[in-house]
């Protein structure tokens, strides 16, 4: 079932059912009220990550206090995404950018990763998970992605379960096309890596071409900066092996 765009949708951390209330918190209340001015009785969508979508019905206990109650189920909650997006971190807003557009393009976990040229680093995961539930509040996705601390590549490639496949974005790599080298992955398990700015070092690029569980694939014959070839690397995968296919 599709996403109904034409209400506000909103994410609760709260249990949901028939007649479940909630009371919103002051940044939603601000929003609600003073953004949109929504009056008692307006309607919109509430999700939780994990329950589905519901309509519910705004009620204003008090002038500064808001309370919704849902009334049915819209959508049922769907199988969370399986895909892992690594990243190594970027400066500020275009972080921002990178996580949100991970989302929208189907990452059910993200995982900053810290490699040898990395140029951003992460001050605040609860930043992280909020674009991610921005994104998913703005593009009708009903499971919110885990976001997990930093990690060290060298200690991220250590534990790497064998099951999973890890494709990396290959900067140096000669080819063009990553099609053909996608399309014999027979993994369903899947984890994307994209490296900072400056690039993997030589290094880490050897390190990971020679690891049993690592594919390395081109993104064509231009330099992509790294929010962008997060979203190139997203649509290609999900196109040729992932939920697109």
């Amino acid at each position: 079932m599709r996403a109904n765009f034409r209400m506000q949708r909103l994410f609760i951390d709260a249990p949901l059912g028939p007649g479940a209330r909630h009371d919103v918190s002051s940044e939603q209340f601000n929003y609600l009220a003073n953004v949109l001015r929504m009056e008692e009785g307006a309607e919109i969508l509430v999700f939780n990550g994990h329950e589905g979508e519901w309509t519910a019905r705004l009620t204003y206990p008090s002038r500064k206090k808001i309370a919704l109650e849902t009334v049915e189920q819209t959508r049922p909650q769907p199988p969370a995404s399986d895909l892992h997006y690594l990243f190594a971190p970027l400066k500020t807003g275009r972080l921002d950018y990178l996580v949100q557009k991970a989302v929208e393009m189907g990452a059910g976990l993200l995982q900053p990763v810290m490699t040898q040229h990395v140029q951003g680093r992460i001050t605040s995961l609860e930043r992280l998970q909020a674009n991610a539930v921005e994104a998913a509040e703005q593009c009708g996705i009903l499971s919110i992605p885990d976001v997990l601390p930093p990690t060290k590549l060298t200690d991220l490639l250590d534990r790497w379960p064998a099951d999973r496949r890890l494709i990396f974005c290959d900067e140096g790599d000669e080819g063009q096309n990553p099609l053909p080298i996608l399309s014999a992955i027979k993994e369903r398990k899947l984890a994307l890596l994209v490296g900072p700015e400056g690039g993997f070092s030589e290094e880490e690029r050897t390190t990971l071409r020679s690891l049993p569980f690592v594919t390395a694939i081109p993104l064509g014959p231009r330099i992509l900066r790294a929010d962008t070839a997060a979203v190139a690397a997203l649509a290609v995968i999900q196109s040729a092996i992932g939920d697109w296919h």
